[in-house]
């Protein structure tokens, strides 16, 4: 006999923490675990609504005053590179992109120490050991690719040097990018928006509809820079819309900017039921 039950994940909410992107105010998460069959269509439907993945738990602002925080992607089809960005291309056209599978090296370690160590020596991760770091790019339930860039080798060496580094989760809809960092010597060469600019490229050859980037946050300088992508949407008031003009967005705070946490949960859309064997 053949039974259809309901996937229905549990949702819970983080102790507030000091936001990392604006400052003064506070931080606080909606979540849900990562796992079982329906993991990777899991990560689809709540990728569509502003969700994130970290490891095997999906994720969303939800603070108790501040809706600041917003999820962008590129629109692939409608992207065109402005003149900054065509010779960002053009300065890395040495580096080689190779996808791997989700699988840690002391290659990619070595880079992410030295990466964090220096643009971001006091930040959350700048504890993270090798165990921690491998669980990163290894606990993953769903497609998950580490794009792997590579330099030109030095004179008598074959090896070609590692430059930066991509996680990135394969939606049904898109490329997400999870984490990247790069190789803090290059910083003049804009490596971080490179690796999105190859993102769009490789989306195109692949004919997905978006980039997800991650989090945007008027206000915040960490990631003002999302803003200088054209066809760029933002997930905003429950709705996918292009972002126009950035300024237009405010990151101000008000005591009735957020609903309730039941009410978030309530308007979720999961995955469709599935058939399971009774």
């Amino acid at each position: 006999m053949r039974h259809t039950l309901p996937i229905a994940p549990q949702f819970y909410v983080t102790a507030p923490q000091t936001c990392p992107y604006l400052e003064g105010r506070a931080e606080r998460k909606l979540f849900t675990a990562l796992q079982g069959e329906g993991a990777g269509r899991l990560n689809d439907a709540l990728s569509k609504q502003g969700f994130r993945r970290s490891q095997n738990v999906l994720y969303r602002p939800s603070c108790a005053d501040c809706s600041a925080c917003m999820s962008a992607r590129i629109r692939v089809a409608d992207f065109t590179p402005s003149r900054t960005q065509r010779r960002v291309l053009r300065r890395n056209d040495d580096l080689k992109r190779e996808a791997t599978s989700p699988w840690a090296t002391e290659d990619q370690y070595t880079l992410f120490r030295r990466y964090l160590d220096s643009r971001h020596a006091d930040g959350g991760m700048a504890d993270m050991d090798i165990f921690e770091f491998a669980a990163m790019i290894e606990e993953t339930p769903v497609k998950t690719r580490v794009i792997e860039y590579s330099t030109t080798p030095a004179v008598g060496s074959r090896k070609r040097p590692l430059t930066a580094v991509c996680l990135t989760d394969v939606l049904d809809d898109g490329l997400s990018m999870v984490y990247s960092f790069y190789d803090p010597a290059r910083i003049d060469d804009s490596l971080g928006t490179y690796i999105i600019l190859d993102h769009v490229a490789l989306a195109r050859q692949v004919s997905l509809p978006y980039v997800y980037l991650g989090y945007w946050v008027p206000g915040s300088r960490k990631m003002g820079y999302k803003a200088n992508f054209s066809a760029l949407e933002i997930y905003k008031a429950g709705t996918w819309q292009p972002i126009g003009d950035p300024c237009a967005h405010s990151s101000e705070t008000h005591p009735l900017s957020v609903d309730p946490i039941a009410e978030q949960v309530a308007r979720i859309s999961l995955p469709d039921t599935k058939p399971v064997r009774g």
